[in-house]
């Protein structure tokens, strides 16, 4: 058994012992590509979360939270293109009839990377290198595609057709116009939005990696592609982190290995199609260094052309080494132009744009067309009234794109043409243009980076589990323990003091946990195992001096601390971060 199996069957052993996460639906047989997340486990994602928060909303001025339904109309993913573009490829075995994604298996059984082939192509890569069904060796199939959306009905008795939204961004993109105007209709502008998706994967196997619902952390920047001076304030603050990019003109070229480029590199040297991409890669990778996973086991692949998703014109995956998958990817990078607004404007008629106001009012020669009230009369009759006051609702500027596009303008079905209305040659002043912001996405799944948190920390100690996880992300801040708890009187005091400890940390903001159960080197262990970088224990020399023992985690070494003092010494360690001095 290879290393990576070896950590990977003792991450799932130790989830399920000690509540971080096992398979959803065990006691009916369980169900692919869902999972729970025990006591452990959700403090685990959740601190994950805050984190992200922390690093991609909270430390600037330029972005704003959100949250929106996880049920959508399909006219939204009408809109958005997923309907017609959010397919994998299938393929079934002919004998036993397995289904499995067919990119994933021609990868698996002989190492060719088929993604964003054709169907056809791909059948003809299965045939070539004699690809059979890896449960029963039987001859598979034609591929084929198949929605990944998960289709449900929005009211009972005949509803409207909807969908569990597979991403955050649409429900970003259609309150874009709400959020401008709260931010007092500035640019650039980022709206994050962390919540639950759901993506009717083919074959999920590959545990936290590929789930049928999970939790994206995703953020939508918007910016006036004309106007990115901006930029650089931002960037210079990380300008000088290291990435560790191989660009689809090298993997074209046959290269494998990244070249390490500064941020500052990345824009200097144009890698990246706006600076702002360049930022946002950049914070991620301050991210994923503050998991845990060190600068060489993280890199940015550029994604080739038809590897990209349908709304992007240049797009990163963020990848990161493990011991049990190879590279995996962590987050994704989309450059995603004004492709989101756009549709959204035409299904919808709304407004999505941004009034970008001119330092200087410009004088330009605009384009007109009015309707000829005379010629609609000749040309229509008595229906003149009702086409005049339905004409009354466009401006003169659309009827004039209308006519030039199309050569008439159509109301009500009605097909006017272009003799029936005036072109005239305005000159005006324009204090300003309405425009379509471009957008930049960094997106994130939550289990994936939980597991890979998981494997940087797991470490054995002395035959023992311990997760070195970073101080910030663990479960809980501290733990508490009585040395003993016997039935005599300084056993009763020492457990009184203990419990006054645990409430006292508790009122101060700590996460804390309080055991007093089995031998204190039993209890060390139980807390090693789910990284709790901290316990404190309550002893006889307690009743002396009124000192407790305090255990760091990492090194086992241990320091006699005052009662009084512990608090202060505890937020020490932690860097006085602001959530722990809540009261």
């Amino acid at each position: 058994m290879s290393n990576g199996e070896d950590i990977y069957g003792n991450i799932m052993e130790l989830a399920k012992k000690r509540g971080i996460f096992w398979g959803s639906f065990d006691i009916y047989g369980g169900l692919a590509g869902f999972y729970d997340f025990g006591p452990v486990g959700v403090l685990l994602k959740r601190n994950l979360i805050n984190l992200w928060l922390k690093t991609f909303v909270y430390s600037n001025d330029l972005v704003v939270e959100i949250e929106t339904p996880v049920i959508n109309p399909r006219i939204v993913f009408k809109a958005s293109g997923h309907e017609e573009s959010f397919m994998d490829p299938v393929v079934e075995c002919l004998k036993c009839g397995r289904v499995y994604r067919a990119d994933h298996l021609v990868k698996e059984a002989a190492g060719i990377d088929v993604e964003g082939l054709s169907p056809e192509e791909i059948h003809s890569v299965i045939l070539r290198n004699n690809i059979k069904c890896p449960e029963c060796g039987g001859d598979l199939g034609k591929p084929f595609y198949t929605l990944l959306l998960f289709k449900t009905e929005i009211g009972p008795y005949k509803g409207e057709i909807g969908y569990l939204r597979p991403e955050n961004a649409q429900g970003m993109f259609i309150n874009f116009a709400n959020i401008l105007r709260v931010a007092r209709n500035r640019l650039p502008l980022g709206i994050a939005q962390v919540g639950k998706v759901a993506r009717n994967e083919i074959s999920p196997r590959q545990g936290l990696l590929r789930l049928r619902e999970f939790t994206i952390m995703e953020l939508e920047f918007f910016f006036d592609p004309e106007e990115v001076e901006e930029a650089s304030g931002y960037i210079n603050s990380i300008a000088d982190v290291k990435v560790r990019v191989l660009t689809s003109e090298a993997r074209v070229r046959g290269v494998e290995e990244p070249v390490e480029y500064t941020i500052r590199e990345l824009v200097e040297k144009q890698i990246v199609k706006t600076p702002w991409l360049a930022y946002w890669i950049g914070l991620g990778e301050v991210f994923a260094r503050r998991l845990g996973i060190p600068h060489e086991k993280i890199r940015f692949i550029e994604k080739l052309p038809h590897e990209r998703a349908h709304y992007s014109q240049q797009t990163f995956d963020q990848e990161v080494y493990t011991e049990k998958y190879g590279w995996i990817e962590i987050a994704g990078y989309a450059y995603r132009t004004t492709y989101d607004l756009s549709r959204h404007i035409q299904y919808s008629k709304a407004d999505l744009t941004f009034f970008k106001h001119y330092e200087k009012p410009v004088e330009r020669i605009i384009p007109k067309a009015y309707p000829d009230p005379g010629k609609i009369k000749d040309l229509y009759g008595g229906e003149m009234g009702r086409i005049m006051e339905r004409l009354a609702q466009k401006t003169p500027e659309e009827i004039y794109r209308e006519l030039a596009e199309k050569g008439y303008v159509e109301i009500e079905g009605l097909k006017m043409p272009s003799e029936a209305f005036i072109v005239k040659q305005e000159r005006e002043k324009i204090h300003g243009e309405k425009i379509i912001p471009h957008v930049v996405e960094p997106s994130f799944g939550v289990e994936r980076l939980l597991y890979i948190v998981l494997e940087y920390s797991y470490t054995v100690r002395d035959g023992k589990t311990v997760l070195k996880l970073p101080v910030y992300l663990a479960p809980y801040h501290v733990a508490v323990f009585p040395l003993v708890t016997g039935k005599k009187q300084e056993h009763a005091r020492i457990i009184e003091i203990a419990r006054n400890i645990y409430r006292r940390l508790i009122a101060r903001g700590f996460r804390v946990i309080y055991d007093d159960d089995g031998s204190i080197g039993r209890r060390y262990a139980r807390v090693d195992e789910i990284g709790i970088p901290y316990a404190v224990t309550v002893d006889y020399q307690t009743l002396e001096d009124d000192t407790v023992t305090v255990r760091d985690r990492d090194s086992t070494l241990q320091e006699r601390v005052k009662i009084d003092e512990l608090e202060k010494y505890l937020l020490m360690k932690y860097g006085f971060q602001p959530d722990l001095l809540t009261p």
